[in-house]
C-alpha cells in the first residue's frame, strides 16, 4: 500500500464510523452531520456517539446527536481548528455538554505507518510472531495495553520479544473494522529504553501490511512516551478525535 491509499482507507472508516464521506475530512469548511448506527463501524464504538469531534488537519467533522448539533456548529465554527480540540476553548464546549448530562471524556491522536520509513527495526532479544491461541493466557495487567481482557475476540495477531524464556514486551493488535488493526504495546520496566517497544510496534506494523490491513495506533498526546513510541517505529500522526460521554460514564472512570 502506498501512504495515500493508506490514508484513503482511514478517512473511509472514520466517514463510517461518523456517518459522513471520507472527502469531507478535506474541505476547508467545518461539518455537522448525526450520529448514526453502522454495522461497518469500528467495533468497541457505541453508537450513535452524542458529540465527536474528528479532524485530519483541515476542518472539523462533527458527529453528534441532534439536541446538541447547534451548540457544537457554533462552536467549531469559532474557534480555529486546533483549539477545538484544547483549553481554554473546549471548556466552552463542555459547558454546555453538562447542561445535558454529558462531558468531554476521551481525546486521542491516531498514527497511521509512513510506509517510505516503516522498517523492521531491531532489539537485543528475540522477537516471535503469536497467534491467538499463543497469547490466550497473557491477560494480564503487565499486558493490558496489547491485549484487552473486555475484547478478547478482537486481539488477532501479536508480537513478543524474549529474554530467554521470559517475555518482556509485547505488541497486540485487534480487529476493530474490516480495513484496519489497531496496535498496542507493553514493555517490563526494567528492559524500557532499549528499542524494545520500536523493534516490537514496527513488526506488528509489517506484519499487518502483509495481511491486507492498515495498522494505526493511538495515543493521549499527554502520553509523551508512547507518542515517541510510535513516530520512532514509522507511525506519523494523522488525526485527533474528541468524543462525549455522559457525566455518569466519566465518573465511573475516575474512580
Amino acid at each position: 500500500m502506498t501512504n495515500q491509499e493508506i490514508l484513503k482507507i482511514a478517512t473511509d472508516q472514520s466517514a463510517i464510523d461518523a456517518n459522513c464521506c471520507g472527502e469531507d475530512f478535506f474541505h476547508n469548511d467545518n461539518k455537522v452531520v448525526l450520529s448514526s448506527v453502522s454495522p461497518n463501524a469500528r467495533r468497541y464504538l457505541t453508537l450513535p456517539l452524542y458529540c465527536n469531534l474528528i479532524s485530519y488537519g483541515n476542518n472539523i467533522v462533527a458527529s453528534v446527536d441532534k439536541e446538541i448539533a447547534d451548540t457544537v456548529k457554533e462552536y467549531i465554527n469559532k474557534y480555529p481548528v486546533e483549539h477545538c480540540f484544547e483549553t481554554p476553548n473546549f471548556h466552552m464546549l463542555n459547558d454546555e455538554l453538562q447542561k445535558k448530562g454529558m462531558r468531554i471524556c476521551f481525546m486521542a491522536e491516531y498514527f497511521l505507518p509512513d510506509v517510505n520509513v516503516l522498517t523492521a527495526m531491531d532489539c537485543n532479544y528475540e522477537m516471535k510472531v503469536l497467534e491467538p491461541k499463543d497469547f490466550a493466557d497473557l491477560y494480564t495487567d503487565e499486558w493490558s495495553n496489547a491485549l484487552c481482557h473486555k475484547r478478547k475476540h478482537l486481539d488477532v495477531l501479536a508480537v513478543g520479544a524474549y529474554d530467554g524464556n521470559r517475555l518482556i514486551g509485547l505488541a497486540g493488535c485487534s480487529d476493530d473494522c474490516d480495513t484496519m488493526w489497531q496496535i498496542g504495546v507493553d514493555v517490563l520496566p526494567e528492559y524500557r529504553k532499549k528499542g524494545v517497544a520500536s523493534a516490537l510496534t514496527s513488526h506488528l506494523a509489517l506484519e499487518i501490511l502483509q495481511r491486507n490491513k492498515v495498522p494505526f495506533y493511538c495515543a493521549a498526546w499527554s502520553n509523551i512516551r508512547s507518542v515517541r513510541n510510535a513516530i520512532k517505529s514509522g507511525f506519523r500522526p494523522a488525526w485527533i478525535e474528541m468524543t462525549a460521554k455522559s457525566i455518569e460514564f466519566v465518573s465511573e472512570m475516575n474512580r
